[in-house]
Parts: C-alpha cells; structure tokens; sequence
C-alpha cells in the first residue's frame, strides 16, 4: 500500500467512526474448526463429484474447485440467455474465517469474472481493511452465481437453481462469520422479508457460521451516512472473529 493509498484508507476509517488501530493478529487466526456438526468440505466435494471414492479427502481449494467444474459454463436456469458473459463464481481464501455474499454479479463483475471489482467493490475492499483484513483473507462470494439483465434482482426460479451452490461454498469454507451484503443477500439466506433495516445489527446462526447482515456498498455509495452503521456492524464481525 502506498502513501496515498495509505491516506485514503486512514480517511475512510475515519469516516467509519474507527479511533484506533491494533496489530494484533490473534482475532484473525481461525478456530480450529474440529468437532462441528456441519459436513467436512471433503464430503460435500465428494458428494459434487458424485461420492466416486469414500476415501476421497479433498482441500477446501480442490473441494471449490470441483464445485466450480461442476457449474461448468451453466446453462441451468435461463440466466444464460439473457446476456451474460460468465459465470462469476468466488474469490478469496478457502479456509476464511469471514466470507462476505452479496446479491449477484454486476456489470464489472460480468466482464471480469471476480465478484465486488466495481465502485461497491472497491468500496467493500476498504470495509475488509478498516478491520485490519485484506480481500485475500477473505471469501466473496454472491447468492446468484450469472449477473441478472440491466442488474434487476435475480428471480425466485434463478435463486433456487443457484443457490445450492452457495451453500456448498459455505459448507467447505466453513467461515466463522458471514456477512450478507444488502437486503436481497440477506433476505435470501435468512428466508425473510424484513427490512435490512431490521436485520442489520443483529447476528444469525447459519449452516454453523454467525451470519451478521448490513448495508451493501453500493448502498452506502448513494447513502453514505449510513458508513457509520456499517462500522459498528463490523465491530461486531471483529469481536466473533475473536471469540473462541
């Protein structure tokens, strides 16, 4: 990070209310996740691949990636005739203890093929590091895999074709805390249609995560008093990345 780069972050954490910096590593180490109830990622890879071996042991990295060789170009919901480029899958470490899921790929995304790389991308970049992460120690991901026409909301059909998907990323990277980025992501996951107003501020439990929702960036570009909110959401995703 350069000076500038430097500066701009300090002013953004500024703006998100932080009055301190700690270089303390131990609330970035994951727990060891041993003893949950949830499937290993090995499991839920083999099960992808059609359980061909019951010795199979896969890392969380070829698990991913059989999850991605299984959606393959997609054609299984009509996504893939409206104008998509690719399939956008996921970005980040997949042993992460925080993973963030937006709603779906936009037009930035569509093109390059890597989730949140536009304006609310950039802005989420920063959101990671005001709590001292970068964008590789965490897991992006959305709930919707194909960027909707004109970025409308994906559909009830395109969510529960899509989905599974998700849910298999969740499973092998087991984070210990998800953030659902924006009222659609939220809404989604939690099977809901509370306002993100309502939901934001609280903490969920989900598929063996703490599942905290806010504000998505694209929402803080056009409203960006509500920073300070997502601040504090996010002092609450550093203190249960902390907690054992």
């Amino acid at each position: 990070m350069d000076r500038d780069d430097l500066i701009e972050h300090l002013k953004f954490a500024k703006e998100l209310g932080v009055s301190g910096v700690s270089t303390d590593p131990a609330w970035r180490q994951r727990e060891d996740s041993a003893g949950s109830d949830y499937q290993a990622p090995a499991d839920v890879a083999a099960e992808v691949m059609s359980k061909s071996s019951p010795t199979i042991s896969l890392t969380p990295v070829d698990a991913l990636a059989a999850v991605r060789a299984d959606i393959g170009d997609c054609t299984r919901c009509k996504l893939h005739t409206l104008g998509r480029t690719q399939v956008v899958f996921g970005v980040g470490n997949p042993a992460a203890g925080l993973m963030f899921v937006g709603e779906a790929p936009g037009a930035d995304e569509d093109v390059q093929g890597v989730p949140f790389v536009g304006r609310a991308g950039q802005l989420l970049t920063k959101i990671v590091e005001a709590i001292g992460l970068t964008r590789e120690d965490v897991y992006i991901a959305n709930v919707i895999k194909c960027r909707p026409p004109q970025n409308r909301n994906p559909e009830p059909d395109e969510v529960s074709t899509c989905e599974p998907f998700l849910f298999q990323q969740i499973d092998i990277i087991r984070p210990k805390v998800i953030v659902a980025l924006g009222k659609f992501g939220a809404q989604t996951l939690l099977r809901t249609l509370e306002p993100i107003s309502k939901l934001r501020g609280r903490v969920f439990e989900y598929r063996g995560s703490k599942l905290i929702p806010t504000f998505h960036p694209a929402y803080l570009l056009r409203n960006p008093s509500s920073k300070r909110e997502v601040w504090e959401d996010m002092k609450l995703v550093r203190k249960l990345l902390t907690e054992s």
